[in-house]
């Protein structure tokens, strides 16, 4: 696999279904990103981040659709901009264990989240892998659905699950990110990915996702499958 591969990959992710779904690397996000390169600097941070872990990661943990507190201003799947930046004062993380060749950036406006905006799950999921001894490199993070689903009524900064018909669309993605990092286990974190997955025959560990009260359950599953990657 080349970076040629990350790049052809990062081409699917150019076609999102219409409606209510935030593209992060295609998409400006008028009232909250900093300017009209927003999506230029996520783009670049997954392409970071993707490459990073091309030959090393050995673990897959899939999440349900993009977060408007994560993914959506970071441009990494479960990763927000407060961990991004090593701005987190649960998970301590520095700029080369995400990627090694650019330096992190925010997108989101300052005025918004002084220190970036910070996803509940994301900061279990870091947190968790981490304090089990897995190194960054080791994992690699994905979403089912791999944009960002809001809810029109309450605007950009919310997120619903994404219907039938836009997860459909998600599964060619779902399927190229897998043929990518073909990694010996796989993890789904809730219901809807482990179906995701179910749909593309792939032999997946479904956890609970940690959201909404997932947490500890979540951390004791995820231990188990984490100890054969170790």
């Amino acid at each position: 696999m080349s970076a040629e591969s990350v790049e052809k990959f990062m081409l699917l992710l150019k076609k999102s279904p219409s409606g209510a779904v935030f593209n992060p690397w295609w998409e400006v996000d008028n009232e909250n990103d900093i300017g009209r390169n927003a999506p230029a600097i996520r783009r670049n941070q997954l392409r970071a981040y993707l490459q990073e872990r091309l030959r090393t990661a050995t673990l897959a943990v899939i999440g349900e659709a993009v977060g408007y507190r994560g993914g959506h201003f970071s441009g990494i799947p479960m990763t927000s901009e407060r961990l991004l930046l090593g701005r987190s004062q649960k998970v301590r993380l520095e700029s080369n264990d995400f990627f090694s060749d650019a330096k992190p950036r925010r997108t989101s406006k300052p005025e918004k989240r002084p220190d970036g905006f910070s996803e509940p799950t994301a900061t279990i999921v870091w947190g968790t892998l981490l304090r089990l001894g897995l190194k960054p490199e080791q994992f690699v993070l994905w979403n089912a659905f791999p944009w960002h689903s809001f809810d029109s009524r309450r605007g950009m900064l919310s997120n619903r699950m994404p219907n039938r018909s836009e997860r459909v669309a998600g599964l060619p993605v779902l399927k190229a990110f897998l043929e990518l990092f073909s990694c010996h286990q796989v993890v789904a974190l809730g219901k809807i990915a482990a179906a995701q997955l179910e749909e593309l025959n792939v032999n997946a560990h479904c956890v609970r996702h940690p959201a909404s009260g997932g947490a500890k359950l979540f951390r004791q599953q995820i231990a188990k499958i984490a100890a054969k990657v170790i």
